[in-house]
């Protein structure tokens, strides 16, 4: 486990009219307005509550939020890109209008939705699908002109259960980043973070081995987010309910910091800073 010197990775991102640098790691907080997320579906459910979950992870140090409308838990209920767009463009629009200088993402794998929501106030596009699921979703990326977040993934959310199979699981992944990153170059898309998947077509022991060897994909040279907060390689492992996965999601978290990871999704911002804070010191400190 260690940092892979050989490739240079991008250290900023143009996001909302300034460089956010990944020098040092970054948190993204997840907000789910969603009835049926696998770890706290329901819980938004008004405007008090979304807006001091907000609060808090701002200000316990989560440089973006990420919001979401559509559950991407294996087997979810597919909905109507109306029903998303009903969900997310009012909560889009009160964020930024409370907090101004947020930088806000959006969750999504449709075009439409992306496009409404970054009119809305989103700043940046995270995709599930990598562009698998909308065939419009590059060109609309290239022409909103924000950041992605480019995400491996086999399927659909209600039939990625089934994919979880490969010859090279890393080599496969790595094909895949490197022709989706020539289709979003040949677009002029260059603010792209990558998202290796982690639950998405991957049974528990194909996420550990990808954890395991996260530092692979540095060779691709952009920043690396991962996202395990509360999933279920943590708590079917430890048998556990997802709510009581804070511990484990930050032990997984620190060894994505220890393999490269640039940015945290999580649930749990202040545990995922504290994990930086500790890990950057592990990494920066020499003595004389």
């Amino acid at each position: 486990m260690g940092q892979d010197t050989l490739f240079s990775t991008k250290k900023t991102l143009r996001i909302g009219g300034n460089l956010l640098s990944f020098d040092s790691p970054k948190v993204m907080g997840i907000l789910n307005i969603t009835p049926d997320s696998f770890s706290d579906g329901g819980e938004l459910d008004s405007s008090d509550a979304l807006l001091l979950r907000a609060e808090e992870m701002l200000n316990a140090g989560a440089s973006i939020l990420d919001i979401g409308g559509y559950s991407t838990r294996p087997g979810a209920d597919d909905i109507s890109e109306n029903t998303e767009l009903e969900r997310v463009i009012p909560v889009i629009q009160m964020l930024r209008e409370t907090f101004p200088d947020a930088l806000l993402s959006i969750d999504t794998f449709r075009s439409r939705v992306a496009a409404e929501a970054v009119t809305a106030g989103a700043n940046m596009v995270n995709d599930i699908s990598g562009g698998s699921l909308d065939q419009d979703m590059f060109s609309t990326i290239a022409a909103l002109d924000v950041p992605y977040v480019l995400m491996h993934m086999k399927g659909t959310p209600q039939t990625m259960k089934n994919e979880a199979h490969y010859e090279n699981m890393l080599t496969e992944m790595l094909e895949y980043f490197r022709k989706k990153l020539e289709q979003l170059a040949g677009l002029g898309v260059t603010e792209i973070i990558l998202d290796p998947g982690f639950g998405f077509a991957k049974n528990i022991d194909q996420n550990y081995y990808l954890l395991k060897n996260m530092s692979y994909f540095k060779s691709l040279g952009l920043p690396l987010l991962t996202g395990i907060s509360r999933k279920s390689l943590i708590f079917k492992l430890l048998n556990i309910e997802p709510r009581d996965a804070v511990n484990g999601t930050s032990v997984l978290n620190t060894y994505a910091l220890m393999e490269g990871a640039s940015l945290l999704r999580v649930h749990d911002v202040k545990a995922a800073m504290e994990c930086i804070k500790l890990t950057e010191k592990i990494k920066n400190t020499v003595l004389a």
